[in-house]
């Protein structure tokens, strides 16, 4: 998760997500313990967290979140020069609790914009600090 000056996220040439202005930019990996309970949590987690200026929380602050799923976050690169997946969920795993932690933030009511799972995504942001963090439940 990182905290952006904006942020923007495009498939085959046209921007389906972002933002303008503070907000966060939430990569989202999923691996096979990871249950629709984890989603909530974390998108609570997320929305809570004071990260923003001023210690406040997206929450407090209502702004904006962009999720991107992410398998490659779960690479294993113990061996060799080739990262391995295994770690990473299939989609029919990943996908749901994905659209789970979308929900769950929206939910909550967050403004939430989404890359589009599984396509070839261009993903541009401005951190802002930087503040980058790695949230796990």
């Amino acid at each position: 998760m990182q905290v952006a000056s904006g942020a923007a996220v495009h498939v085959e040439g046209e921007r389906v997500g972002g933002f303008d202005g503070p907000g966060l930019v939430v990569l989202v990996g999923v691996t096979h313990t990871d249950t629709a309970r984890d989603a909530d949590r974390l998108a609570n987690k997320i929305w809570q967290l004071r990260i923003m200026d001023d210690e406040q929380s997206a929450s407090d602050s209502n702004a904006p979140v962009l999720v991107v799923s992410q398998f490659t976050l779960y690479a294993d690169l113990k061996k060799g020069r080739r990262p391995s997946w295994s770690a990473a969920a299939p989609r029919p795993v990943s996908e749901p609790l994905v659209d789970a932690v979308v929900t769950a933030l929206r939910s909550r009511g967050a403004s939430v914009t989404t890359g589009v799972f599984g396509a070839d995504m261009q993903v541009s942001l401005t951190n802002d600090g930087p503040r980058t963090l790695i949230v796990e439940v």
